[in-house]
């Protein structure tokens, strides 16, 4: 093309253009020359190419015809075949959607049963499940529908859901709170039921040797008058110090602490704050609101000190607290800890010191102080059972002891009263052998002669003997009891019970001797018998101590081991009968001969005596035959007493008085006593 172009152009740029175009037109005339001689020497050959062609178009026609009719009758034929096939094809897209859909779907459909799962249990109050399926849903299903509207609206109501499961199980929590404050006297009540059976129990399994344990249990109420004790020994069987084990009653299945609290709400709550995200906001909600119920729960009630059952109730909400805060502590990991727990008892520890302290010092029943001891033993082994410190407690119970027995002093002041009062200073008359062996029962005494008499007879002592005896025992005895459970050593026991003695010896019944001793009406017999029964009173002491030994198993040689002092008490006491005697004697004697009203001037005596030695004769006579019981030495000395004012007339007394000398000798069998002094 590049060599043609090249010539033609210089052609046209030449003067050679006319001579060109020559060239061509001849170069033209001899193709179309050459092109007619091939046409004639093949026009034949195409004359028949042409008639074949003819005919073709015939048979063309024809087929055109058939194919035609063909097709209308295929078109005709095809037409519901075509129809069936447009149906066909809208089937396949519908089939197409409807598989698409249902992909879609099943995509969807665990997103919507999750959601409607999270309703459902919204709705049943199941909380933590709720929320473990929100996070399922938020963080597994959504991811993969994110794109769908209804999922949108899903995602934006889950921080409500979340705020609605705290609300609740905040809620839940608020009535668990609620329903423990409400029933923690319950909680503590079963709590300390099931440590007196355990401690029962141990008893039982273990017998540790306790102080007191062989006692039996006494009545409610001291016997104040006519103790019955069966014995023929001056050393009764309750003074052996032995005493009956007492018998443990069948006591009922306690239900433990989870029967009666469902602590659920606390746990799902601590879960759902913690997976939140809000563990410790929920934490120091808890201790919070349990701070302010121990405070409530530490407050006594004005009245607690009137009953028992205020003591009981205040120790089972307190014993209630604690037993659940113990159970939150070893069933939840850091809700409370160890140093929460021990604030809270140090805190606990105090106030409940104090009220204790502030309403036992108006306790003045002893029973009623008794009880408490035991509840507050109670109460102290049952959280000491929870691991809390309790030494405190019984530290406290040492400055209850003091006042137990002040009010024990208290009460025996009016027995002995009683006592006193009742008694009528006679000697105790006995018709039979069953009535011997009861006063004798109830007091140690021996007396070989008095044994030998026949019946009826009579003790030298009164009856407020034995029953001031009886009543001295039953003393130790209530002493004894307090100290039971205490952790006591038997020395400190020992030492405990005979001071407790020698304080109701030397000042609660030494002062009712006393009284009773400086009585404006009392005579000369009371004064005489009270000498006589201060004496039997005094040889008694030596059998008070063994059995304070023999129930404490601490023995009299023991170092630091106190005496008791009820020798001196009634020495005492005799003395001062003696010298009321002595003033009684004096006063009378000088009453007689200030208001007799005799002739001392008369001349003529005769054969006849005079009559004021008549009278005083009688006199003498009357008041010595009241000393006839007492002893030698204390006879001789009120007799000569009574004779000094009358010196003139003592040889006739010296007369009187070596008679009734002889006779006191007659009827006085203490002599080892007399030679004593």
């Amino acid at each position: 093309m590049k060599k043609v172009k090249l010539p033609s152009r210089s052609v046209y740029d030449g003067e050679e253009h006319g001579r060109f175009m020559e060239k061509l037109e001849t170069r033209i005339r001899n193709h179309d020359r050459e092109i007619e001689k091939m046409c004639n020497f093949h026009y034949q050959g195409f004359v028949d190419s042409i008639t074949e062609l003819l005919k073709v178009r015939g048979e063309a026609q024809k087929l055109k015809n058939q194919v035609t009719d063909t097709n209308r009758k295929l078109q005709h034929e095809g037409k519901e075949l075509v129809i069936a096939m447009e149906e066909l094809k809208q089937c396949r897209l519908q089939q197409r959607n409807i598989s698409a859909t249902v992909d879609k779907l099943m995509l969807c459909l665990p997103v919507l049963e999750m959601y409607s799962k999270l309703r459902d249990q919204m709705k049943t109050k199941r909380h933590y499940p709720a929320l473990k399926t929100l996070e399922h849903l938020e963080h597994t299903y959504l991811p993969q529908v994110s794109h769908y509207r209804f999922c949108k609206v899903m995602v934006d109501n889950i921080p409500k859901l979340r705020e609605e499961i705290k609300d609740v199980s905040m809620s839940d929590l608020k009535d668990f709170l609620e329903s423990i404050r409400k029933h923690s006297d319950k909680i503590g009540e079963t709590a300390m039921k099931q440590a007196q059976q355990q401690r029962n129990l141990d008893n039982i399994v273990l017998q540790p040797p306790r102080i007191g344990s062989k006692r039996k249990a006494k009545k409610d109420a001291y016997t104040i008058f006519d103790t019955e004790i069966e014995s023929t020994s001056p050393k009764s069987e309750q003074d052996s110090g032995i005493l009956d084990v007492e018998d443990e009653e069948d006591e009922e299945e306690v239900p433990g602490t989870q029967d009666l609290v469902d602590f659920s709400p606390v746990y799902r709550c601590l879960h759902i704050y913690s997976v939140l995200g809000a563990r410790e906001t929920f934490e120091n909600y808890y201790r919070k609101q349990r701070r302010k119920q121990a405070r409530l729960v530490l407050q006594p009630p004005s009245n607690m000190h009137e009953t028992l059952d205020g003591y009981r109730k205040y120790f089972n909400q307190i014993v209630g607290f604690f037993v659940v805060e113990d159970h939150i502590l070893h069933t939840t990991q850091g809700l409370v800890n160890r140093a929460y727990i021990d604030e809270l008892w140090e805190m606990a520890l105090s106030k409940t010191i104090a009220a204790l302290r502030t309403h036992s010092s108006y306790c003045s029943d002893p029973n009623l102080v008794l009880d408490l001891k035991n509840l507050i033993v109670l109460f102290a082994d049952t959280l000491q059972v929870y691991g809390f410190p309790v030494n405190q407690l019984f530290d406290m119970l040492l400055e209850i002891r003091d006042q137990y027995s002040e009010t024990l002093l208290k009460k025996w002041a009016g027995i002995f009263r009683n006592i006193l009062d009742s008694d009528n200073y006679s000697p105790i008359p006995v018709t039979s052998e069953e009535m011997y062996k009861k006063v004798v029962g109830q007091f140690p005494f021996q007396d070989v002669e008095l044994e030998k008499q026949p019946f009826p007879k009579k003790f030298p002592f009164s009856e407020f003997v034995p029953k001031v005896y009886s009543q001295i025992k039953e003393f130790i005895y209530a002493c004894l009891k307090f100290s039971e459970d205490l952790h006591l050593s038997t020395t400190e026991v020992d030492d405990m019970i005979r001071k407790s003695t020698n304080l109701l010896l030397t000042r609660t019944l030494s002062n009712s001797l006393q009284n009773v001793i400086k009585r404006k009406n009392i005579g000369l017999t009371e004064l005489v018998q009270i000498i006589i029964n201060t004496t039997h009173l005094e040889k008694s002491c030596k059998y008070l101590e063994e059995f304070i030994t023999n129930i404490t198993n601490v023995l009299p040689e023991t170092v630091h081991t106190s005496k008791l002092y009820g020798t001196t008490t009634f020495k005492d006491a005799r003395h001062a009968a003696e010298e009321e005697i002595y003033t009684n004697l004096n006063q009378k004697i000088d009453q007689f001969l200030q208001l007799a009203d005799y002739d001392w001037m008369t001349g003529d005596l005769g054969n006849k005596a005079s009559d004021y030695l008549v009278d005083l004769i009688a006199f003498l006579r009357s008041t010595f035959a009241v000393f006839t019981h007492l002893p030698r030495y204390l006879y001789v000395l009120s007799c000569y007493l009574a004779l000094s004012p009358i010196k003139m007339l003592i040889p006739i007394a010296m007369a009187i008085l070596s008679g009734c000398i002889r006779w006191n000798d007659q009827n006085d069998h203490s002599t080892s006593h007399y030679e004593a002094h």
